[in-house]
């Protein structure tokens, strides 16, 4: 790893350097042998020159001589033919023994008065020359240079060439491989300084000093694990702080993978759990509760918020579970014990001493109640017998035995109002659930309350009723209606009207109770299904409300798995809702029934 770089670097110093020398020393040496044979056929063309004037001008002087003169002096054959072709003399041969030289190239062009030239082995010695030929009167004269000459030049200046070309690749050779080792040694200190900050080391710094790119480069890596020593330490210290903070709840918090690993849980976890709790074990061996793994399922699977309740955690003891899901991991590579589903985040809250309380309450309330039944019957059935008796006639006595049998009628209704909202709220209340049409619920209704509605001036009507069956028990739905419709009737006006109907919703039917009295005010709206809550306490006493009449509604209609809720507006009066599961399908469900009538 530490001579790769080095290595990598110096050969590819040594390609550039390779193929720039090879290229150099081609087109130099091209360069110069095309320059060294137009030399040698210009200096050929003027001796060609010089030796036919000397020729025509001489003409006293032997032939022979004259032409060994020029051939000696031009280091060069010398030729001279007459008009004919036939040789007159020649510097390398006999002349009588030569053949009629009128069809050579270069004297075909001299003997029409043009300097002629070709390149070819000689017939006569059988070397290869470069023949020049030039006109003279009585005939023309020519030049023979050797190649052999000429390539011995070229051999010579090749030899020349490869020797510097060896000499600047050695040069290069030694320069690359100093600025390969530069250039190396300083890259494997970035590959150090990097490696350092991939083993978490972020306090590593490097320091360079020229501006180059590899300087811009390790300048910015510099920079990076600064800003990532900062940013480690902010989270670092954001971690320590949360932890710190689910540490000191009361509450007990774990964190599941994706794939059902524990990821980290508070003290108070450990705690509950015991010893049993370590982190990337499987929650399901940690956490051997139904109700909490099939939350923390929920919230992983489905990505919603899912709560339940968590009884065989630890025996006695009763949490409120709250699973949550934890945002997906978007990027490409996963941290260590991550999921790309994302995982969830579970808080316990300890319901067990509120449910202590409240199940002692309840019991209270009953007991209460109960003890309360016997001696408010025997104050009604006593007060009855005294208002039957002649002790009555007196008109102070009668009014006194009716308010005391009017207020115990009242404390009766409330005992047995306690008594159902205690029974309803412990699950001691047991509801027969069965498949009923909201026709038949709603004319239940319609017909207990009809004759009372006619002797108080009202009228009382089925606007609509979905045929869709539902899944209640009869008897319950008709306290529910029973307690709305009743509390209509007290507070709308006289000879005023109500409205009764069930629409159909997705998996539901939602009943509606209507009326047109003076409505409630928004603020007293949440509150409503509060027991013994009053909008109007000197009139609810008056009608002889014990104030639990919503408080049961809400109750029977949460434990069928519905829901309630009130809409109101001052003047126009006011409409209670509340729905009840379907018991089949709408595709499934009976053929529909005509709505109702009063």
């Amino acid at each position: 790893m530490r001579r790769g770089v080095f290595i990598k670097l110096l050969a590819v110093f040594l390609l550039v350097i390779a193929a720039a020398t090879i290229t150099l020393d081609f087109t130099i040496r091209r360069a110069w042998e095309k320059s060294l044979r137009s030399g040698i056929e210009q200096a050929l063309v003027e001796k060609t020159r010089l030796f036919a004037q000397r020729v025509a001008n001489e003409k006293g002087q032997p032939l022979q001589q004259l032409i060994t003169e020029e051939a000696a002096a031009g280091n060069a054959r010398a030729t001279v033919i007459d008009q004919t072709g036939r040789v007159l003399a020649d510097s390398q041969a006999e002349a009588d023994s030569m053949e009629n030289h009128a069809t050579r190239p270069e004297f075909v062009a001299a003997l029409h008065g043009q300097i002629g030239m070709d390149t070819r082995s000689s017939h006569t010695l059988g070397v290869p020359f470069l023949y020049v030929a030039a006109p003279v009167p009585m005939g023309a004269v020519r030049m023979a240079y050797p190649l052999a000459t000429r390539k011995q030049l070229e051999a010579g200046i090749r030899r020349s060439l490869l020797l510097s070309s060896a000499m600047a690749f050695l040069v290069a050779l030694l320069l690359a491989a100093g600025i390969s080792r530069l250039v190396s040694r300083r890259l494997r200190r970035i590959v150090a300084f990097a490696e350092r900050i991939a083993t978490g080391d972020l306090s590593a710094r490097i320091a360079q000093e020229s501006s180059d790119e590899i300087a811009t480069v390790a300048s910015a890596l510099d920079r990076t694990a600064r800003q990532l020593e900062e940013s480690f330490a902010e989270v670092e210290t954001s971690r320590r702080q949360l932890e710190s903070l689910l540490n000191s709840m009361q509450e007990a918090v774990i964190a599941v993978s994706g794939d059902g690993k524990v990821l980290w849980v508070n003290g108070r976890m450990q705690r509950l759990a015991g010893a049993g709790v370590r982190v990337g074990a499987p929650v399901v061996e940690t956490v051997r509760d139904p109700s909490f793994l099939a939350a923390v399922d929920g919230a992983v699977s489905r990505r919603e918020i899912c709560t339940t309740r968590a009884t065989a955690l630890r025996p006695g003891y009763v949490f409120q579970v709250t699973a949550a899901p934890m945002p997906l991991y978007s990027g490409k590579a996963k941290a260590p014990g991550s999921s790309a589903s994302g995982g969830a985040v579970a808080v316990l809250h300890d319901l067990t001493d509120l449910e202590r309380v409240e199940k002692t309450r309840r019991d209270f309330i009953a007991n209460v109640s109960h003890e309360l039944r016997t001696p408010l019957t025997s104050v009604q059935g006593y007060a009855e017998t005294l208002l039957d008796s002649a002790a009555a006639e007196h008109a102070g006595t009668r009014e006194f035995l009716e308010i005391i049998l009017k207020n115990a009628a009242r404390m009766s209704r409330l005992t047995q109002d306690l008594l159902v909202l205690a029974r309803v709220e412990s699950g001691e209340q047991r509801f027969s659930l069965q498949r009923v049409a909201p026709t038949v619920l709603l004319q239940d209704a319609l017909d207990t309350f009809q004759v009372e509605a006619r002797e108080r001036g009202m009228e009382l009507n089925v606007e609509n009723a979905a045929w869709d069956p539902v899944l209640a028990d009869p008897e319950a739905m008709h306290q529910v209606l029973a307690n709305l419709i009743g509390n209509a009737m007290n507070y709308a006006r006289e000879g005023g009207k109500i409205d009764l109907g069930a629409r159909p919703q997705e998996d539901a039917v939602e009943f509606y109770v209507r009326d047109f009295g003076p409505g409630i005010a928004s603020e007293h709206l949440p509150r409503l299904f509060e027991r013994f809550y009053r909008v109007d306490k000197a009139r609810s006493r008056e009608s002889g409300g014990t104030g639990l009449g919503l408080a049961i509604v809400k109750h029977i209609v949460l434990a069928h798995g519905g829901q309630v809720r009130a809409e109101s507006r001052l003047g126009r009066g006011s409409t209670f809702y509340f729905t009840v599961p379907l018991a089949v399908p709408v595709e499934a469900a009976e053929p529909p029934v005509e709505p109702l009538n009063a």
